[in-house]
């Protein structure tokens, strides 16, 4: 008798390990190939609080977390002696006050009648850093730095999730696999490692993004960012297979989204995420304001999140998408 119930609490011990594994590992195998999936709309942060404060940058980036993002969005570029910052632009003038700084520094604009240019692959990491990135968008953040990958990690680890876009990576050899060291440094180069720090990277450059998922074999979630004018060859079922060859979701320019009636119902069979961009509220055209306008992308097209300036404005939750 006692033997039996030896193997009886036995057996329901096993179950339940089984079971344990069964929920870590999802439906579908390891919780390498996607992150927490439709559970909770994404309110992606763009550029961090963009609105509110100077892109790409750490007051930006912690706004944006105090404002509940999911998510903060950043751009990522080489410095002239290879080291990863944060910025959108390939040029420094629009957001720093470089051509004060280092007025001789300029290239020619591509006419005779273009403005001149301070790329930021001509300066160092240190001539970066003497850079004031915030006084161009308000006095108050006066001596705001460019970050690098590493500062802009520290400042929302723990705080929101990575959403990492590879701008232009074609022209930065290696910056791919550097990113991932830096992540893995970090602790932050595997889905789950840091449940506070979820980690995404996004290009617009598809090459690169196959680079990450089938030579470098990240287990970090994948989206292709797609703007209106390159849309066509992706938006079709055989675009979107390609997508899905080596991404786990879309980032489509919102009117992609809202001109192409069944591309949700495409994404869906396929299992791809879609986080269309980008929601601002300088810029609303046929809704009353920037959280109608994602009202009726989350609710009514069906999106699983949201890539906005104003992480402030997110409508509250009506629903929860659906698989």
């Amino acid at each position: 008798m006692r033997l039996a119930l030896k193997h009886a609490a036995l057996v329901v011990l096993l179950l339940s390990i089984d079971l344990r594994a069964a929920a870590l590992m999802g439906p579908t195998g390891p919780p390498q190939t996607q992150p927490p999936a439709r559970q909770k709309r994404w309110l992606v942060a763009h550029r961090g609080a963009s609105a509110y404060a100077p892109e790409n940058t750490v007051p930006a980036f912690r706004l944006a977390a105090e404002q509940g993002a999911t998510f903060v969005e950043f751009d990522l570029r080489f410095t002239k002696d290879g080291q990863i910052v944060c910025l959108h632009d390939d040029s420094l003038e629009r957001t720093t006050d470089v051509e004060a700084v280092f007025p001789d520094r300029s290239r020619p604009g591509a006419t005779a009648a273009a403005p001149r240019r301070w790329l930021l692959e001509d300066f160092t990491l240190a001539e970066v850093k003497r850079l004031d990135a915030g006084t161009w968008f308000d006095p108050k953040y006066r001596g705001t730095r460019i970050p690098t990958f590493a500062e802009t990690i520290d400042s929302l680890k723990g705080r929101s999730g990575l959403f990492i876009e590879l701008k232009s990576p074609e022209r930065y050899a290696g910056i791919e696999k550097m990113m991932l060291d830096e992540l893995k440094a970090k602790g932050l180069d595997r889905p789950g490692a840091d449940p506070r720090t979820p980690v995404l990277i996004q290009s617009f450059t598809a090459s690169s993004l196959e680079l990450l998922a089938k030579t470098l074999k990240t287990p970090l979630p994948i989206h292709f960012l797609v703007g209106a004018r390159d849309a066509a060859p992706w938006v079709t079922p055989e675009g979107l297979a390609k997508v899905k060859s080596f991404a786990t979701g879309l980032s489509p320019e919102k009117v992609i989204v809202r001109d192409n009636a069944d591309l949700m119902k495409r994404a869906r069979e396929l299992g791809l995420l879609v986080t269309p961009y980008t929601f601002r509220a300088s810029a609303v055209t046929g809704f009353s304001d920037v959280r109608a306008e994602m009202t009726h992308y989350l609710d009514v097209l069906g999106v699983d999140g949201v890539i906005t300036d104003n992480p402030d404005q997110m409508p509250p939750v009506k629903s929860t998408p659906t698989p």
